[in-house]
């Protein structure tokens, strides 16, 4: 579609393309009948010519009628005709009717058609069904989906009007805001920046984890700017057919150009660019022919012989690490831009935003969601308010509580609840005193974080779950701290082995937490006094992007033994250590898990509360193993 893209306008335009459809059927079908109509002869039984020289020779035939070389005769004592055909210029047919005194016979002029409207009749038909597939091919060509328009872009064109999303609706990311809000001042006032002989970014590449924001930038730029802005996925330039693709890129950038005219700028945005733009001649058998001569032309177009001048480029993906150098270098992508996940302040900006058209009790308290959820990016946000607000309906609720929102956590973290799961008492008591061991190690280590909220009750896959969340943020961890964490996963597990003198399988998540973050800290972070100051975890080629395939086999056998033996010693450290804490304090132990028994969930302040009872003392974190 070459004009600005409207939904509405869209619509109507494919009505009108049905009713059009329609119309022509119930045509082309009054137009056959017409047709058969005027072919069909007088009506009349038929029959054969034998039959009426018989009749006539029987003096049973009351009437004749000829109209050319059609016969139409009546027998007496009936209503019906009957006709048929004779042979041109018969003299024995006149003579014999003559011999018939009693026979009328009449006479009628044969219906003249000229050869104009006879060919015009049978050409009606055929001109309906062909009308109607130009009609047809011209509304695929409109969609995109004819075979005829495969070379043409399927961009959409959006403007300012039709956006809704402005910067206002972008929150938690500000200095990223900063950076793209500067191409929109550069399209409002370009004289701001050429006076200094400054040039705005051809390309602009927004990269971060899923959810972040990136897509949700780019709907504010076409907001926020009074330009043309292309919108288009990177999967949408690769086809099975060759060379489909390139023309796709040339046909977006053409259209671009058009655009641009009067010295007027445009933007073409390119959501997952990493569908077209990953790196060449990768992976096993090499690279893919059609997919490399799409991001060939895309290269060239981006900055080849003939410079776009007035066309912005801007992308976003997750996977930068498997773009093509030639597209990330300067001239193509001059800026590339981190969309990095929220910190506390963020999300709670990110929630107000999305709370506006919400109804909230007096005791949400957003600032505590903020807390409650690190690690959550955006669209997390967006969905945990969503969630709340099922919930709060769900419960025939007039506005949404705390309450709901602390449980649309669960949800989003753990799973929906699984109230139908039948668990057996003694499966119940091993879940209870698991969590408590986690818990419990957890209150007892000093860098540990707080506990959040503990949990038997089902959801989604796990049989109970123990919520532990930072105050704030952090971007560093110490040695320590990591312990203290290992440690705490291991609590579960111990307190099976305390109180039941048996292992179980529910112990299968915390093992596989455990062992990552033990084998991160002996060869990427440095943490071994054995192994010393030293990363073991470059990591090279994927069997398909070219990269990340197998760990580096640069050291020798000995130091993988010596990697083994390392992270072998650190789990073991931190079971034995969380083993002697519940061993110490396993009366408490018991209280928290029978309180668990009792009531199911249990938050931060009942858990302090309860633990206060027994008054249990801290356990003073190890420097080394």
């Amino acid at each position: 579609m070459n004009g600005k893209f409207n939904p509405e306008e869209e619509q109507r335009r494919r009505s009108r393309n049905f009713r059009t459809i329609v119309l022509l059927i119930i045509a082309g079908v009054f137009v056959v009948v017409l047709f058969q109509s005027l072919r069909t002869p007088t009506p009349g039984e038929t029959r054969t010519y034998s039959d009426f020289i018989n009749d006539v020779e029987a003096n049973r035939v009351k009437e004749v009628i000829l109209r050319g070389s059609q016969i139409t005769w009546a027998i007496e004592g009936q209503d019906r005709k009957y006709s048929t055909y004779a042979w041109p210029d018969d003299p024995q047919l006149i003579q014999l009717l003559r011999q018939q005194p009693g026979v009328a016979v009449k006479v009628e002029p044969e219906q003249d058609f000229s050869m104009f409207w006879t060919i015009l009749i049978y050409l009606l038909p055929l001109l309906f069904f062909g009308m109607l597939w130009y009609l047809m091919i011209r509304r695929m060509q409109g969609e995109g989906t004819s075979a005829f328009s495969f070379g043409r872009s399927q961009a959409r064109v959006f403007n300012k009007e039709y956006s809704k999303i402005t910067f206002a609706d972008v929150a938690g990311i500000d200095e990223v805001k900063e950076e793209v809000q500067e191409i929109v001042e550069y399209l409002k006032d370009p004289q701001k920046f050429v006076r200094l002989g400054a040039q705005i970014p051809r390309g602009v590449l927004l990269v971060g984890a899923p959810g972040t924001g990136k897509t949700l930038l780019a709907r504010a730029i076409a907001g926020e700017a009074d330009v043309p802005f292309f919108s288009i996925s990177g999967s949408d330039f690769v086809e099975m057919f060759v060379g489909v693709g390139a023309a796709r890129v040339r046909d977006l950038f053409r259209r671009a150009k058009d655009e641009t005219k009067g010295k007027k700028s445009a933007i073409v945005f390119i959501d997952e660019i990493d569908a077209v733009g990953r790196k060449r001649g990768a992976g096993i058998g090499g690279g893919h022919d059609e997919r490399e001569q799409t991001l060939n032309q895309l290269l060239s177009e981006m900055d080849g012989f003939e410079k776009n001048e007035h066309v912005i480029i801007l992308a976003a993906t997750n996977r930068p690490d498997i773009l093509d150098p030639a597209l990330l270098r300067p001239g193509r992508f001059d800026r590339k831009i981190t969309v990095p996940p929220p910190d506390i302040k963020g999300r709670e900006a990110i929630l107000k935003v999305h709370v506006q058209n919400k109804k909230l009790t007096p005791d949400v308290d957003l600032a505590i969601l903020a807390r409650r959820t690190p690690g959550f990016v955006g669209a997390d946000l967006e969905n945990l308010c969503n969630e709340g607000a099922l919930l709060a309906a769900r419960r025939d609720k007039n506005s949404i509580d705390m309450k709901d929102f602390e449980d649309a956590i669960d949800r989003v973290i753990a799973g929906i609840e699984r109230k139908g799961r039948l668990i057996s008492e003694d499966e119940k008591v091993k879940i209870a005193y698991h969590e408590a061991g986690h818990a419990l190690v957890g209150k007892l280590l000093p860098k540990a974080d707080p506990i959040h909220r503990i949990s038997i009750v089902p959801r989604g896959e796990a049989l109970g779950y123990t919520l532990q969340f930072p105050l704030q943020d952090k971007y560093l961890y110490s040695k320590e701290e990591l312990l203290d964490r290992l440690t705490s996963i291991m609590g579960g597990r111990a307190a099976e082995e305390i109180i039941f003198h048996e292992l179980t399988t529910g112990a299968y998540d915390d093992l596989k937490k455990s062992t990552e973050i033990a084998k991160r800290m002996v060869v990427s972070y440095g943490m071994s006094e054995r192994i010393g100051p030293i990363n073991l975890g470059r990591e090279d080629g994927n069997v398909f992007l070219g990269q990340d395939l197998i760990l580096s086999r640069e050291h020798s056998e000995k130091m993988s033994s010596l990697v083994d033996e390392e992270i072998k010693a650190i789990i073991e450290h931190c079971y034995l250590r969380a083993k002697n804490l519940l061993s110490q304090h396993k009366e408490t132990l018991q209280r928290l898990a029978n309180k668990l028994l009792e009531v199911e969930v249990l938050e931060g302040e009942k858990l302090d509360q309860l633990l206060k009872e027994g008054a249990p003392q801290a356990a003073v974190s190890p420097t080394s193993l």
